[in-house]
């Protein structure tokens, strides 16, 4: 059944890797609702989830010099399985020069409840914060994050602010998806905290 087990994958000439499942939020517009893969690969859901062992054999047998960028991206929240994360990103550098970053709802304080930030100094090149919505009530309904009781929109930017000071490109990122408005609200919001706002291109 290893066949399963996607582990990395690629788009173009950059490599992303599916180390969990596991996500806090069920995003209205999240490309799990779509379909098994990502952007033409194959079936990410994971048969189980998979140890530091096995993220790493399935990294021997790529060529990470090969890629523009290595990221952490697949069908979960990556800081859901923090450990993995970094002692994967460890990896990587030491066998490695290829730019590696981060995508994360920004979410990582409240799944590992302590402040995560400073532990990603050193190991990311970029991290990339789903900004989602301009303010918590919006947020909540994009987002739809499982935390309750908790303003799970100043969460994430007090997130992205913290990581920012130890992984110095830090950027937000809104779908397009939301609209003109939103998309305009979204960049007083970046600007605010002086952190580069990117609008990606939702694909169906």
């Amino acid at each position: 059944m290893q066949k399963a087990m996607n582990i990395s994958y690629e788009i173009g000439k950059k490599l992303y890797l599916n180390i969990t499942n596991k996500c806090p939020c069920n995003c209205t517009f999240c490309i799990r609702n779509n379909g098994d893969g990502a952007y033409g690969s194959d079936p990410l859901w994971l048969e189980h989830q998979p140890t530091i062992d096995e993220v790493i054999a399935n990294l021997k047998t790529r060529d990470l010099d090969s890629y523009e960028e290595i990221i952490f991206c697949g069908y979960g929240e990556p800081t859901c399985e923090l450990e993995i994360l970094k002692t994967t990103a460890a990896y990587i550098r030491s066998v490695s020069k290829t730019p590696l970053r981060l995508n994360t709802n920004g979410l990582g304080n409240l799944i590992n409840k302590r402040d995560i930030a400073s532990e990603f100094e050193g190991l990311l090149d970029t991290v990339s914060v789903s900004l989602n919505a301009s303010d918590a009530e919006a947020y909540d309904k994009v987002t739809r994050p499982s935390f309750k009781g908790v303003n799970c929109f100043e969460e994430m930017l007090t997130f992205a602010k913290r990581v920012k000071l130890f992984v110095p490109n830090t950027m937000l990122t809104v779908v397009d998806v939301i609209g003109q408005e939103e998309i305009a609200k979204s960049q007083a919001i970046a600007d605010s905290v002086g952190i580069q706002l990117r609008v990606r291109e939702y694909e169906e």
